[in-house]
């Protein structure tokens, strides 16, 4: 209820200043999947509309629904941003599109348009997920639902404006409601069903219709139009692509301990690093103290390498401090503390973690393992045995067991020639110049895979 009345004052006050100029209308536009792109353009279009003064925000969904962590974010941002803001629904609003709609304070559909359906699904083949994130999406629709407070019936008593458990039902199956739906399917309210139970506010073929349904004539409309920082900033803060970076930061750091030095493992590690948090950092998901923990982290793990001979104190704290930040850069947090951070956007944040370093995982297995060579066709290099079968030749020691013995020379060397040693012929190289055939010779050493020679050196003593 107070919510409501705080929307509702703030409006009629909007409107009475504004009664001889046009009402400020920023426009926020849904009509795609709903994910980090939207996330990024959403919560700059509601920066944009503070900034110019907007009097109402007016959100225009069509979208079959996406991710639940950007939704959720979205939602968050909705009903704290601080201006009246109206959902126009336009053709749908499914799924995560559902959750977006439930945050706003004001709700107009098309005649012919369609809310609700906000299982969770796999975004693989479309299955429901398991309860345990049926029953945290339920919370969220109900909390939701319950932001906007109660109102005031014919009968003189206080009912939710939006009924918590018709929130619930557009998640849940079994979720019953007399009149309404039964236990057998989700939710999906019709135009006329929603304003009957209360989710939506009219209908109203467009803008225009919609704003004047509220009461605003008047208006001049400004639209928020994504940018290709947007775009870029929404594609690498994916979860796919943030994995993906994960995993090259992880198999850049292993390869890169395996062969110290800086060399490529640690150059795609870095610039892995730089894509995974300059988006973040310029949407305003990640704060400045990610970052230096990130960098600190990387400090002591090049100190652990070029520094500190093996891998104790520095390098496994610059691990750890590494992949801290790796996790709290996955969601907004500008302080040491989780108290105001969503579970959804913790597990969220563990998710795509622990994609990434799985993926990093199976890379290095491929990349390492015998059967991952055979996978890559025989081209990986990063092998731990070079067999002969497979083609590798190692270079013959035995002959160093010759060095410091006296042998002769079989033929002239001038200077390469063969000698007897052992009663064994091998070929050697002279280090005192030519020497003829049958002269004692004695092995000075061996040295890539040859033996060399010099003339033998014969004491005289004087009696």
């Amino acid at each position: 209820m107070k919510g409501f009345i705080t929307m509702l004052a703030a409006l009629m006050l909007a409107l009475a200043a504004t009664c001889e100029a046009a009402v400020k209308v920023y426009r926020i536009d849904l009509d795609e999947e709903i994910g980090a792109t939207t996330w990024q353009f959403t919560r700059a279009g509601l920066q944009a509309a503070r900034e110019r003064g907007a009097d109402l925000v007016l959100v225009h969904l069509n979208t079959y629904g996406g991710e639940v962590g950007a939704a959720d974010s979205i939602r968050t941002a909705l009903l704290h941003c601080g201006i009246p803001t109206m959902a126009f629904v336009d053709n749908n609003a499914a799924s995560a599109g559902a959750l977006i709609v439930l945050a706003c304070d004001t709700v107009i559909m098309r005649p012919d348009a369609t809310m609700g359906a906000a299982t969770v699904v796999n975004g693989t083949d479309g299955q429901a997920m398991p309860d345990k994130y049926q029953s945290y999406m339920r919370g969220i629709m109900r909390a939701t639902a319950e932001s906007h407070g109660k109102v005031l019936d014919a009968d003189g008593r206080w009912r939710w404006r939006r009924d918590p458990v018709i929130a619930e039902a557009m998640v849940d199956p079994r979720v019953e409601v007399d009149g309404l739906i039964d236990d057998t399917r989700v939710l999906t309210f019709t135009p006329d069903e929603a304003v009957r139970w209360g989710y939506a506010d009219g209908k109203a073929d467009n803008v225009a219709e919609a704003l004047a349904h509220i009461g605003v004539e008047s208006f001049e409309i400004q639209r928020y139009q994504p940018t290709w920082v947007d775009r870029l900033t929404g594609f690498f803060g994916s979860p796919g692509v943030q994995a993906i970076l994960i995993m090259i930061i992880v198999g850049g750091i292993y390869f890169e301990l395996q062969t110290p030095g800086m060399g490529f493992p640690s150059m795609a590690a870095l610039g892995a690093a730089v894509l995974y948090f300059l988006p973040l950092y310029i949407s305003g998901v990640v704060s400045s103290w990610i970052v230096v923990v990130f960098v600190v982290g990387l400090l002591l793990m090049l100190l652990e390498l070029f520094v500190i001979p093996g891998f104790g104190i520095a390098g496994i704290a610059g691990g750890v401090m590494m992949s801290a930040s790796l996790f709290f850069g996955l969601f907004e947090n500008f302080s040491f503390s989780l108290g105001g951070v969503s579970s959804i956007a913790m597990w969220y944040s563990l998710g795509t973690m622990m994609a990434g370093v799985a993926l990093a995982i199976g890379a290095i297995w491929l990349l390492t393992s015998r059967y991952g060579t055979r996978l890559m066709g025989g081209r990986n290099m990063l092998v731990k045995e070079q067999l002969v079968a497979d083609g590798y030749i190692g270079v013959d020691m035995r002959p160093s067991r010759y060095v410091g013995m006296d042998a002769v020379a079989l033929t002239d060397m001038r200077p390469s020639g063969k000698v007897m040693v052992d009663g064994e012929r091998l070929d050697a190289v002279s280090d005192d110049g030519f020497i003829d055939s049958g002269t004692a010779v004695r092995i000075v050493r061996y040295e890539n895979a040859q033996l060399y020679v010099e003339h033998a050196r014969v004491c005289i003593v004087d009696e």
